[in-house]
Formats: C-alpha cells, structure tokens, sequence
C-alpha cells in the first residue's frame, strides 16, 4: 500500500478512539514537557553562572597576602604585611603573561551624604582596574593615574551605593565622605549584579589606592594584587611564574609556606556550573523516565487495539495486505500519537518554565533546539515502543485472526 493511503488508515483508526488516542497523547505530552522544563531551568543557571564568570574579569588572576606561622599561632588572610607595590612592579616587569595589573587595598567603611550613610566596601585601585575586572562606567569618568599619584580624593560608586546614598538622584560631582574623608564623586560603575559567590559586587566604592592606603588605613603594604592574563591558556604558567618570582623576592626558604595567595574565583564558579550540569543531566533524566513511562503507554494502548482490531488484520491480509503493510499501519498510528503529544509537550514545558520562574524566581533559558531534541524524542519512542504492537499485528495468521 502506498504511505499516504496506510497513514490515512491510521488516522481513521485513531479518530475512532479518540479518548484512547488523547490520553496516550498526554502521556508523551507530560513527559517531553518536563524534558523541557528541567532543561530550561538548567541552561537558565548555567547561563546566570557563566555571566557571573565573565563578571569576574578576563582571564582573572587574584595575588592576596597571605597568612603566616608565628610561633604556632596562624595569622589568616592578609597577615603579612609583604606584599608591595615593588612586588606589583617586579611582576608586571618580569612576567609578560600578564596583560593589566592593579594593586588593591580594601576595607570596611562608612560613606555619608547629607543625611544619608551606608556601610560599604572601599577598594583603593588604579585605572588599570577596569580592565582587570572587565568593568564599564554607566556614566561619568574613572579617575587617572595622575589623580592616583597626586592622591586626591576622588571615587567612583558601585549602582548599590548611589541607590543607598543619592535615590533617584545623579551623584557625579557631589561630594560624600569617607568615613570623615571628603571625596568628589567623578562617576558610577555600570551594574555587575552578584558574584559566584553571592556578594553583590555593586555594593563598592572604588577609589585611588594612595588614598586608601595612606589617608584611611595608614599602611605601606597591599592587601592583593589583581592581575589579568593575555589568555585563558597563559593562567597557569603566568601563576607558576608569579608563585617563583614571590617566594624569591619575600626570601621563602624550600619548604616553607607561602606568605601569599592565588586565589581562584573562576574555579567556584566553575565548579557551580559542573554541579548545576549535574542536576540538570538528573532532572532531564527523570523527565526521560516520564518520557518512556508515556511510550510504555503507547505500546499498551497497542496492544489493545491489535487485540480489538484482530478480525480487521485478518482480513487485511486476506485480501492481499502484506505483513509490512499491517507493520506500517500501526507503526504510523504509534508515532502519529507520540508526535501528536510531543508536538502539544513544549506548551506543558513552557508553561512549566514560566511558573518555575515565577515562583521560585529561578532563571530558566528555552533554546529552540530543546524543543526540536524533545519532539524528535518523542517520535523515536513512538517507533521504539510502538514497533512490537506492529510485529505482534503482522505475524498474526489470516485464517486465525477471521475466526475471532
């Protein structure tokens, strides 16, 4: 028989159990819309991490003072005091794996305008610092390598310290204070959002490095060095050299420890995105089981219709039918359902994605090709799940099936 004439047959035969046909339908339909869902909630925070990496800075190395053994008694993060900016300038001489290069001196403050005040975090920079991190300004400009060596107290604001301190108001050229520093604001940093740790990176005040370290802290030494690599391949030669350059420069003996840092954000993050690939290989693997839950249907809904259908085969092949001919017949009409449910399945997934997000407020991304996996998915379980039905209908015997 021709394929147009056996897929007519099949539709017939479906219309005349339309409920059978609808509910086995549905089966597919939940199982390829849970495919979806789980994958979009999945590729939403693979994508959400991957923009927190990219916020982090190109090819981002992070050199931190470290902590040091004082009579058995450990010191912490930042316990020495010898990391300089003669380190800084040895490594950007030494080491050209390294494209920028900023020093970095931190700390909690207090800033005030008018009547409004806000704790915050101050990171004395150079201008090399927008390029390390991968930073914009949203307006205004970044102060110069002259207002760095002239120390003037300058800053730009992170988005979450103008909401806090200025509202709806423009803060470029007001002056705030610094703990009891009066400093100009010359602009604002365009919006990170939070980092792969969850610390909201907007929540900063940048300033000239002199001014942090001579003026608020009172310090000679730096609290990091924040570095970028001419590429994402040069990371671990450019922290091996920078590991020898430090350890020969600060006069560690073989086998003692470091008095330093690499610190590794990128490797967090990183990590979140192999585990957040994890869990979504899990969920659309549970929603793989569904999905072959609803052909497992298929296959049932069948077998009954061979079994009600017995008379009509035999007498299919009485007339001439051949036993392929019966095999297409009901191999159409099991991938006929399963298209049917797949093709309805991307409404359940996208209407699941949208109330996941809604609800939990948890990012979900739909890429078409997802869609395009889930209904192919769902037409190969109509074949592999209706085939046997189809074998069982054509190797029926023609004189038996007519006594039924």
């Amino acid at each position: 028989m021709p394929l147009t004439l056996v897929i007519r047959i099949a539709l017939r035969a479906l219309r005349r159990n339309t409920l059978r046909s609808v509910l086995s339908m549905l089966g597919i339909s939940i199982g390829v819309g849970a495919f979806i869902c789980s994958v979009a909630v999945g590729q939403g925070a693979s994508r959400q991490i991957e923009e927190q990496i990219q916020s982090l800075g190109e090819n981002f190395i992070w050199i931190e003072a470290g902590n040091r053994n004082v009579h058995g008694v450990r010191t912490g993060t930042h316990g020495t005091q010898s990391l300089t900016l003669r380190d800084l300038e040895a490594i950007q001489q030494q080491i050209p794996l390294l494209a920028q290069l900023s020093p970095n001196v931190d700390l909690r403050v207090q800033v005030i305008f008018r009547d409004q005040n806000w704790a915050t975090q101050v990171r004395g920079v150079t201008p090399a610092f927008l390029a390390v991190r991968g930073w914009h300004l949203a307006q205004g400009t970044f102060f110069t390598a002259d207002d760095v060596a002239a120390i003037r107290r300058v800053c730009v604001l992170g988005q979450s310290v103008v909401t806090n301190l200025f509202g709806p108001a423009d803060p470029v050229g007001q002056t705030i204070r610094v703990q009891q520093l009066p400093c100009q604001v010359l602009g604002v940093l365009a919006v990170k959002g939070q980092s792969a740790i969850g610390q909201d990176q907007d929540d900063v005040v940048v300033m000239p490095y002199t001014v942090v370290q001579k003026q608020l802290k009172g310090i000679t030494w730096l609290d990091d060095i924040l570095c970028s690599a001419v590429s994402a391949e040069a990371i671990p030669l450019a922290e091996h050299q920078i590991t020898v350059l430090l350890r020969e420069r600060h006069h560690i003996g073989r086998g003692q420890e470091d008095d330093f840092n690499l610190r590794h954000p990128t490797e967090i993050a990183q990590a979140r995105v192999a585990s957040q690939r994890t869990m979504t290989l899990l969920l659309a693997s549970v929603a793989a089981v569904a999905l072959m839950v609803g052909g497992i249907g298929i296959m049932n809904i069948m077998l009954v219709s061979v079994m009600e259908r017995t008379r009509e085969i035999g007498l299919r092949l009485a007339v001439g039918a051949r036993q392929r001919d019966i095999r297409a017949q009901f191999l159409v009409e099991a991938v006929t359902i399963a298209l049917l449910g797949g093709g309805c399945g991307p409404g359940f997934g996208l209407v699941g994605a949208w109330g996941i997000a809604a609800v939990a407020a948890w990012r979900t991304l739909m890429r078409a090709e997802t869609l395009v996996v889930a209904v192919g998915f769902a037409g190969v379980v109509g074949i592999v799940f209706g085939f046997y039905p189809a074998w069982q209908a054509a190797r029926l015997d023609p004189i038996e099936a007519l006594r039924r």
